[in-house]
């Protein structure tokens, strides 16, 4: 009789229209099958979210009883208390999820924050691979996310985005969507991000920083407009890193509570 191979990690992450999922081929840092998308519920309550997430998980016959799920959603999480809901239904603030979701599914659970699992797989997969020192991986879109990873470690909720600058939000003032709202030209907005890395560059002094985000694709457009000290390099995962990273840190939580 043929031993049946373990499950495969999960990766689903929870956006603002869409809640995403795939399995995970962490040998290759790539998806395992073809992604699964449904639509975030008009009202994202964690309830409405797990019952989502849960059609996600019985949609992969490559997850069986033993597979970790990694899930990412867009706010601060600690010990899997979500402590902030910018981005996502209010009833989410302070709520226990990872519990919730570990009864819900059946399965062991990790909950992170969508820019730290994105930073996950650009140090273990991506721009960042074998790397020393300070990443900070930033993603640029509806606002902007940030995760710190030390020597291939994550340092978690770092929440760059939220950074005073100039008297603003620095989210208000250089993420992506300013940039499409106000129409600005790649030119105009570089000083915007010049200003911002300039900041958090001094603030911090990592070893390199990588962009992510939707608008990393036209990374040539903007990336050799600034000038700091730090080497800055586009994100290699695009919108597959979210899925990757939380694959990857379920899987490490997996094995470490074995």
């Amino acid at each position: 009789m043929t031993k049946k191979k373990p499950g495969l990690p999960l990766g689903i992450d929870v956006g603002g229209s869409g809640i995403k999922g795939a399995p995970v081929d962490l040998d290759k840092g790539d998806f395992a099958g073809k992604r699964k998308r449904i639509d975030t519920p008009a009202k994202s309550t964690p309830e409405a979210v797990a019952d989502v997430i849960d059609q996600i998980v019985d949609h992969f016959d490559e997850v069986r009883g033993d597979s970790p799920i990694g899930i990412t959603v867009p706010a601060v999480v600690t010990q899997g208390v979500v402590r902030s809901a910018a981005n996502i239904d209010k009833s989410w603030l302070d709520f226990d999820a990872e519990p919730m979701l570990e009864k819900r599914l059946g399965h062991d659970i990790v909950l992170v924050n969508d820019a730290d699992a994105a930073g996950v797989a650009e140090i273990h997969y991506g721009a960042a691979k074998g790397q020393k020192g300070l990443v900070i991986v930033t993603t640029l879109g509806t606002g902007i996310g940030s995760a710190f990873i030390f020597n291939g470690t994550l340092i978690p909720n770092s929440e760059l985005g939220h950074l005073e600058i100039d008297g603003f939000d620095a989210e208000k003032r250089a993420a992506s969507s300013v940039k499409d709202n106000e129409g600005l030209s790649y030119e105009e907005w570089a000083e915007r991000l010049q200003r911002y890395y300039s900041h958090v560059e001094n603030l911090f002094w990592p070893d390199l920083f990588v962009v992510g985000g939707g608008v990393s694709k036209d990374a040539e457009e903007f990336l050799p407009l600034l000038k700091i000290r730090t080497k800055i390099v586009a994100a290699e995962l695009e919108n597959r890193a979210g899925i990757i990273g939380a694959a990857h840190l379920a899987q490490e939580y997996h094995d470490n509570r074995r």
